[in-house]
Formats: C-alpha cells, structure tokens, sequence
C-alpha cells in the first residue's frame, strides 16, 4: 500500500509532502523521549531541572529516574519500531495513546509544586505536538492507482 504523497511546498529542490512533513514529526515523537530517557538514566543529577517539579526526590525517591528513564525508552523503541515497519495507522494510535504520557506528566508538575506555566509550556505543547502528530497519521490516504 502506498500513501498519497501530494506535494505541499518545496525546499530547494526537494518537495515537501504531508508524508515526509508526518514522517519528521513521528520520527521527532520517538527521539525527545528517547533523549529524555537516556538523560534520566546517564545523567540524573541535571535532566530533572526542566521538568517542573522541585524540590526533586533524594535518596532512595531517586529510583524514580530509573522508572522514568527505562519508560521513555520503551515508548520510543516501540515507535521507531512501528514506523520503520511502515505500519503508519498503527503509528498513529500509538502515538495518540502516548499523548497520555505528557498530559499525566503536566498533572503532576500542577499537584506537586510546580507551575502551571511549566505544565503548560513543557509538558502541554508536547501533548499537542503528539496528538497533531497522531491525527495527521490517523488521517493519510493510500495514494490512487
């Protein structure tokens, strides 16, 4: 099955399609928490400092990187693995279902101590970034033979 690939623009040379354009922004949904993960794992002492909550856990509450850093490596193996199998209608629930991820986080950052503003502004915008991303997959029609 192939997927339309109608041209929306073009840089230098290159046409830029709605496929390419949904490709980039699947691609971008696996590599953040990918990026979040392996710093919550090999770099504990600062990847806190952008998420919102302070103070942030000690001691043994610091097994949480680990959860938090093994998690974000799960979700993005599983979407690289779904998109480089061109699955791309699974890709997209899996994405919108991943959309969960920063919306639970920005519920946390709100009831534990941090601002609405960081909730907002991290972990919301990713959300919707996500959800965009979903719905543009969700929405991809094979091409016409």
């Amino acid at each position: 099955m192939s997927i339309s690939t109608q041209g929306i623009g073009t840089v230098g040379r290159t046409v830029v399609t709605r496929y390419r354009v949904t490709t980039v922004m699947a691609v971008m949904c696996a590599a953040a928490p990918l990026y979040f993960g392996l710093s919550f794992l090999l770099a504990p002492e600062s990847s806190p400092a952008g998420f919102g909550i302070t103070p942030w856990p000690t001691g043994n509450a610091d097994g949480y990187f680990v959860v938090k850093g093994v998690r974000d490596i799960a979700v993005a193996a599983v979407t690289f693995l779904v998109l480089a199998l061109g699955h791309r209608r699974l890709l997209g629930w899996i994405v919108l279902i991943n959309a969960a991820i920063p919306f639970g986080d920005a519920l946390a950052v709100v009831t534990h101590g941090g601002t609405v503003t960081t909730a907002l502004t991290v972990h919301i915008s990713a959300m919707v970034f996500v959800v965009l991303t979903a719905a543009l997959l969700l929405t991809e029609h094979p091409a016409r033979t």
